[in-house]
């Protein structure tokens, strides 16, 4: 059996593989670990999906634009954050993995 690469990241609790093409970091992949909540997943939602790329993308520039961190960050989160806000498919999307609750439907 092959497994899918990944890459070694580190917080403050140590080391943690994470999906290669993943968008996400190390606290992602702990949370997801820990906390499954409802097993919904959030590529269900492709709407909150694209939301979140682009809530993602304006604290980038705002936090860019008032000098908290460099343009070449800016740069490194515009790319993938436009390619979620803009995509039909949610299938190779970082929050793929990631679980939601249900939404609630009016009676």
């Amino acid at each position: 059996m092959s497994k899918s690469a990944t890459r070694l990241e580190h917080d403050l609790l140590g080391d943690k593989a994470v999906p290669a093409d993943a968008y996400y970091g190390v606290q992602t992949v702990r949370g997801l670990d820990n906390f499954h909540i409802s097993g919904v997943e959030l590529r269900l939602y492709p709407d909150l999906i694209r939301a979140l790329a682009m809530v993602k993308l304006g604290a980038a520039r705002a936090n860019a634009e008032c000098g908290v961190f460099d343009r070449t960050i800016l740069t490194a989160i515009e790319a993938p954050a436009r390619r979620s806000s803009a995509a039909r498919s949610t299938t190779s999307s970082a929050s793929t993995s990631s679980r939601a609750a249900p939404a609630r439907r009016p009676i």
